[in-house]
Formats: structure tokens, C-alpha cells, sequence
């Protein structure tokens, strides 16, 4: 996350290509074996979409060449309304515009891949540990939403591969039959297994917190949620005091505070084994931290390094390449992942998924 503070700084094609390369290290050597680690490629597909369509609508909805621009291509021209100014459908395509549309998709497409990483990393549920307990029936329901479909295409890969042990074939429509049925029980089967441990768990189970403080709290919530918003208006835009901004981000920080305290006092929770944080986690987060600190306060770079023009070769600031590469560093520091162990019983269920043949 860190580094996509970091990426949301620059445009500079290089130092982009690094925080890529970066996130491709730390995903291949941190990744485990978890259905929410493997999604790391969609995020990828992504990022070329992205990229994709904002060199599209670029080329599209353009503001015409100016005099002495090099010209890419030519598109139909489509007359616009008088009111509609400032921006043409078509014509001419400048090598500029498309440079430049193509820098900004690659900078909104490396946003993409950190959070993807990010995802494809962390653990959900060891996340939820460590939410406020206000936020803990929130943070329950998306740790839910995010392993669903996760969950799903590793039950399609099981009951694909248990259908090959059987010696079943087939494509089309009889295949997509043959495995909808037993994918749906599986997802049936885990529903039931989320809903046991969660009650066995405690989940639902409030503290003696009165409707009054029930009401305090929304209303905090509420206040702050807007007093940020306010907050980042008043940051985003220039004609508003300094003031408007810094005020409603401390006023709206204090509030959810505020509110996720109090709120926090009628969920009570225990923790079985508590997750330490070491030397190692401390690693990461000043890999990471050192990284977005120099980017944003764009140390160690002159002119446009970190904005380059699209139509010359951009520089390479060392600085800030030496900061993405420190964020490499996280790959060696970050904890080991746990090795995967195999069992027999779960071999057992993938052939159980299809029918009641055994596998052999």
C-alpha cells in the first residue's frame, strides 16, 4: 500500500516499470497457498485494460492537435453541440495525447496491481483480528465477500480434476452440468461449515450497549465519515482555505475515533492466539513507508523527473530508485510462508464431489 502512495506520485515510465517489478518479487516469494493469493494475475489483466481504455477514450474524446503536433492517426470526426466545448469526438490524434493517456492508464494501472498485491498477500483473517470492534460485523462480511470467489474456482478446480481421475471427459454444456451440481453443494457444504464456527465463535453476540449509545455512535460515524470528506474536498482543491482542509480531517479523525471506541465497547471479543508483531512486520512497514515518504516529497529529483514530458526519454532519479528497491527488501524480510501439507482426506473429497467412485 505503501507503494501505491508512492506510484500515485509519478508518471515517469521507469520508475514505474520498477514498482512493477518490485510487486512481481515480493508476490512470487511472499505468496502462499491461500484461494485469495491467486488472483494476482486478474489484477494484471486488469492493469492492461485499464490502459487500454484510457488510450481509447484519449484518442476518442480528445481536445484536437495543436499547431505543430505531431500527428499519430485520424479518427472520423463527429460534430458536437455548441455547448459541448473544450472537448471533440474524433479527428486528429496527436503522438503527445497518446503518450501521455498511455503514462496516466500505466500510473492508474500500477495502483491496481499494488492493491492487487495487497490482496493477493495479506490475510484476510488475520485482518479481522485486528479491526476495531465497531467495524467487526462490517469486517466479518467482507472477509466473506472477498474468499467467495476465490473459493469458488478452487471448487471448480477440484471437482475438474477429480472428474479426470474418474476417467469423465467432455466439454460444452454436459460438462457445465455435470460440475455446476457439485460445486454448488461444495459452496453449500462451506456456508454451513462459516455459519458453525461462527457461532461457535460467538459472532452476533453483543454487550449490554444501550440503544442511546447505539444512536451515539452512528451519529459520530456519520459525522466524522462527512468531516473527512469535507476534509479532502477542501485538500483537492485550490480556491478553499488550507484551513477548510486540515480542520475537517482532524475534526472528522477525532469523531470516528470517537465512534469506533464507544462502538467498540458492546462487541466483546477473546483472542485464541494473539498475532505478535516483530522485527520482521516492522521490516516490511519501513520498507514501504521509506519508499512513499521519498516519492511523495519528491527528494532527490530535479525539474520533471518524476513528471517527465512524454515526448522525451524520461530520466532516472536515484534517489527514488534506490527507495523502490529498498521496497524490494520486504520480499527477504517478511516473515516465511507456511509450507502447504497435502492430506489424504481432502483427496478423498474431490473424488466425493462427483459421485461415490473412488479415486485411484
Amino acid at each position: 500500500m505503501a507503494l501505491a502512495t508512492a506510484a500515485s506520485r509519478t508518471t515517469n515510465p521507469l520508475l514505474l516499470l520498477l514498482i512493477f517489478a518490485v510487486l512481481g518479487l515480493v508476490v512470487t516469494l511472499r505468496r502462499t497457498d491461500a484461494p485469495w493469493a491467486r488472483g494476482y494475475r486478474f489484477y494484471l489483466i486488469m492493469a492492461l485494460v485499464v490502459i487500454v481504455i484510457r488510450v481509447v477514450f484519449r484518442a476518442v474524446f480528445s481536445s484536437g492537435a495543436a499547431p505543430g503536433q505531431a500527428i499519430l492517426f485520424r479518427l472520423p470526426h463527429l460534430p458536437a453541440p455548441s455547448w459541448y466545448t473544450g472537448v471533440q469526438i474524433g479527428g486528429p490524434v496527436p503522438v503527445a495525447g497518446v503518450l501521455s493517456a498511455t503514462l496516466d492508464g500505466a500510473r492508474l494501472a500500477c495502483l491496481l496491481c499494488c492493491i492487487g498485491a495487497a490482496n493477493t498477500l495479506a490475510n484476510p483473517k488475520r485482518a479481522l483480528r485486528v479491526l476495531p470492534g465497531a467495524l467487526n460485523e462490517l469486517g466479518v462480511a467482507v472477509t466473506v465477500a472477498l474468499s467467495v470467489a476465490p473459493q469458488l474456482v478452487e471448487s471448480v478446480q477440484r471437482v475438474r480434476r477429480a472428474r479426470r481421475l474418474r476417467g469423465a471427459g467432455g466439454r460444452g454444456l454436459r460438462a457445465v452440468r455435470a460440475i455446476a451440481v457439485p460445486v454448488l453443494h461444495d459452496a453449500l457444504d462451506r456456508s454451513l461449515l462459516l455459519a458453525a464456527g461462527m457461532d461457535s465463535r460467538g459472532y452476533g453476540r453483543t454487550g449490554g450497549a444501550t440503544r442511546a449509545s447505539r444512536r451515539v455512535t452512528a451519529a459520530l460515524m456519520l459525522t466524522g465519515l462527512a468531516g473527512l470528506c469535507a476534509g479532502a474536498y477542501g485538500l483537492l482543491d485550490a480556491s478553499m482555505p488550507r484551513g477548510v482542509g486540515f480542520g475537517g480531517f482532524g475534526v472528522g479523525t477525532l469523531l470516528c475515533v470517537a465512534g469506533l471506541a464507544l462502538g467498540g465497547r458492546r462487541v466483546a471479543r477473546t483472542r485464541y492466539r494473539p498475532d505478535p508483531w516483530r522485527w520482521p512486520e516492522w521490516a516490511v512497514t519501513g520498507c514501504g513507508v521509506a519508499c512513499a515518504v521519498v516519492l511523495s516529497a519528491g527528494l532527490g529529483t530535479t525539474g520533471g523527473a518524476l513528471t517527465p514530458d512524454p515526448l522525451s526519454w524520461p530520466p532516472l532519479p536515484l534517489l527514488p530508485t534506490l527507495a523502490i528497491l529498498v521496497a524490494a527488501l520486504a520480499a527477504v524480510a517478511a516473515p516465511p510462508v507456511p509450507g502447504s501439507v497435502s492430506s489424504v482426506p481432502a483427496v478423498a473429497r474431490e473424488a466425493a464431489l462427483t459421485g461415490s467412485g473412488a479415486v485411484r
